[in-house]
């Protein structure tokens, strides 16, 4: 699969074939991928977690109101932001450097043949009880929920010539 095919083929997965295993190779790569992102001045303000633990998993469930994949789904990895790894000028783009860290561990799961499904934590209520499940000082961006997908939704995305301008 090229770039383009896993951009256009990349859906946001809900449901998840139940203990279907992702082998930590694969995982690693996601992970690769995901610190392979652009970040402000290369400040690569991110710390990740992945949480296979059913437990674990049933915690960050209960704490994230639109995170009921997690029953489905062999792991979650939740992307935390170091906000304090970034100093002067680039203070502050931590949100949006997680952001395209998530974006690239997504299309590695298209790649790989796994669904995923990114789940938004910051900013909202529930950063401190994630910290708690997770025992951690650093931010909550996203959780995203992997798996075998157990669904083929149909695309969302789509070109919308309206909003581009063309100077």
């Amino acid at each position: 699969m090229n770039c383009t095919q896993a951009i256009r083929a990349r859906r946001s997965i809900r449901r998840f074939k139940p203990d279907a295993a992702v082998p930590r190779a694969d995982i690693e790569a996601m992970l690769e991928a995901a610190m392979m992102a652009p970040s402000a001045r290369n400040s690569r303000p991110w710390e990740f977690f992945v949480v296979e633990n059913p437990e674990l998993k049933a915690g960050l469930r209960a704490a994230h109101p639109f995170a009921s994949m997690l029953d489905t789904a062999s792991l979650a990895i939740v992307v935390c932001a170091r906000p304090e790894d970034q100093k002067g000028a680039v203070s502050g783009y931590w949100p949006l450097d997680c952001g395209a860290a998530v974006e690239n561990l997504l299309l590695q799961a298209v790649d790989l043949g796994y669904g995923a499904c990114w789940c938004g934590c910051w900013p909202s209520p529930r950063i401190s009880k994630i910290q708690d499940i997770l025992g951690v000082q650093s931010v909550p961006v996203a959780l995203v929920a992997v798996g075998v997908p157990d669904e083929d939704p149909p695309a969302r995305g789509f070109y919308q010539p309206e909003r581009v301008v063309w100077l």
